[in-house]
C-alpha cells in the first residue's frame, strides 16, 4: 500500500511540473511605419501629389501641407513596393490645367483657403524604374466661415464653391466682356466659371464693384492661358519617361485604361476629387451637440485581410506576368509615432482632424 501511494504522489508531482504547449506569435504586420518627415517618405509624397494634379481635368492644383500617414508593402523579390500615403493638401490658385508644378503654386489667401486629405496607393520599383500611381481619393472642402469672421471680419465670407450666386456669372460675363473688348484679334467665350473649353484653354480673374451714386461699375480682369497639351492617358505619370520606350506597350496601357473594369485585379487607375461643403453648414444639420469634423476619404481597391492581386504586367518590358499584393488601406490608429508630420501652414482650421 505504501509503495502503490508514493508512485501515485510522484505521478501527480511530474503533472504540475508540465507546461503547456507554446503558443505560435503573432503574425507580424505586413505594413511597414515610414517617417512621414524623412526625405524619402516626402520625396514620394512630391511624386504623388504631382501624379494626382496631371490626373484631374478641372480644378485647382493641390500642394503638399504635411504627410499624415505613411507605409510600406515590400513585394516578393524583384517587385518592388506598394506605398499606402495620407496626405493633408491645400488648394493652391493655379489651375490643373495650367500643368503648373505645386511646388511653383501660392496656395489660396486666408479667407479662400480649400483644405483636405488625400489617400493614394503608389507603386514603386526601382529596379525596372517604375513609378506608377494605381489608385487615389480626395475629399477637400472650403475654410469654415466661421473660422474666417473671427480672425478676419472684414474678409469676404462667400464660399468658393457656392456658385448658385447670379452675382457670380454677371461678374463673370462682364469680366470677359471687357477683356474681349480690349483683345479685338481674339474673342472668348465663357462656358463655365473656373473652366473653358475654348481654344487656347486659359483661366480669368475678374472682379466687379458698384460705387454709390451714378459712377457707373467699375471692371477689372486679368487672365492668362496656357499651352494646348495632348491629353495625358489615365494611369501615365510624371516618371513614365524612365522607363524603357516600347510603342506597343503605351498602346497597350492605353488600351486597358479605357476598358471598363470592376476587378481589382486590373491596373486602372481610380481616382477622384470630391468638395464637402462649409464645415459650418454641415453643424447646422447635425444633431450632435459639437459634432467632430471628419474627412470620409475612402480608398479600399479590396477589404480581403489577405489582400488581392493587382496586375502590373503592363508596366514592364519584358511580356510577363506580373503582379503585386494589394491589402486593405490602413487606419491612422496604426501609423507611426514619427506622423503625422510638420505642417507647412499650421492653422488648426486647415488641418483634417
Amino acid at each position: 500500500m505504501n509503495v502503490l501511494l508514493l508512485l501515485v504522489l510522484c505521478t501527480l508531482a511530474m503533472g504540475c511540473g508540465a507546461t503547456s504547449p507554446p503558443q505560435p506569435a503573432a503574425r507580424p504586420s505586413s505594413l511597414l511605419s515610414l517617417d512621414c518627415n524623412s526625405s524619402y517618405v516626402l520625396d514620394i509624397a512630391n511624386d504623388i501629389l504631382q501624379d494626382i494634379n496631371r490626373d484631374r481635368k478641372d480644378g485647382y492644383v493641390l500642394s503638399l501641407n504635411r504627410v499624415s500617414d505613411a507605409r510600406e508593402h515590400r513585394q516578393e523579390a524583384g517587385l518592388g513596393s506598394l506605398f499606402y500615403f495620407t496626405l493633408d493638401v491645400l488648394e493652391t490658385g493655379c489651375h490643373v490645367l495650367s500643368r503648373t508644378s505645386w511646388k511653383n503654386c501660392e496656395v489660396r489667401i486666408f479667407h479662400e483657403s480649400v483644405y483636405g486629405q488625400c489617400k493614394a496607393i503608389f507603386y514603386i520599383n526601382k529596379e525596372k524604374r517604375i513609378f506608377y500611381l494605381p489608385a487615389y481619393n480626395c475629399t477637400l472642402r472650403p475654410v469654415s466661415q466661421s473660422a474666417i469672421i473671427m480672425t478676419c471680419p472684414d474678409c469676404p465670407s462667400t464660399s468658393p464653391y457656392d456658385l448658385s450666386n447670379p452675382r457670380f456669372m454677371e461678374t463673370a460675363t462682364e469680366s470677359l466682356a471687357k477683356y474681349n473688348s480690349e483683345s479685338p484679334s481674339k474673342q472668348y467665350s465663357l462656358v463655365k466659371i473656373t473652366k473653358t473649353s475654348s481654344q487656347p484653354v486659359g483661366i480669368c480673374h475678374g472682379s466687379l464693384g458698384e460705387p454709390q451714386g451714378n459712377q457707373g461699375k467699375i471692371i477689372s480682369v486679368t487672365c492668362s492661358f496656357f499651352n494646348s497639351q495632348a491629353p495625358t492617358p489615365r494611369g501615365e505619370n510624371a516618371t513614365v519617361n524612365q522607363r524603357p520606350a516600347n510603342p506597343s506597350k503605351t498602346e497597350e496601357l492605353q488600351q486597358q485604361n479605357t476598358a471598363p473594369t470592376n476587378s481589382p485585379t486590373k491596373a486602372v487607375p481610380k481616382g477622384s476629387v470630391q468638395y464637402l461643403p462649409d464645415w459650418d453648414k454641415k453643424r447646422e444639420g447635425s444633431q450632435e451637440k459639437d459634432p467632430v469634423e471628419t474627412f470620409p476619404v475612402q480608398l479600399d481597391l479590396t477589404t480581403n485581410p489577405q489582400g488581392e492581386s493587382l496586375d502590373v504586367s503592363f508596366l514592364f518590358q519584358e511580356p510577363m506576368e506580373e503582379k503585386v499584393v494589394v491589402l486593405p488601406f490602413p487606419s491612422k490608429e496604426q501609423r507611426s509615432a514619427e506622423c503625422p508630420g510638420p505642417a507647412q501652414k499650421g492653422y488648426p482650421f486647415i488641418l483634417p482632424s
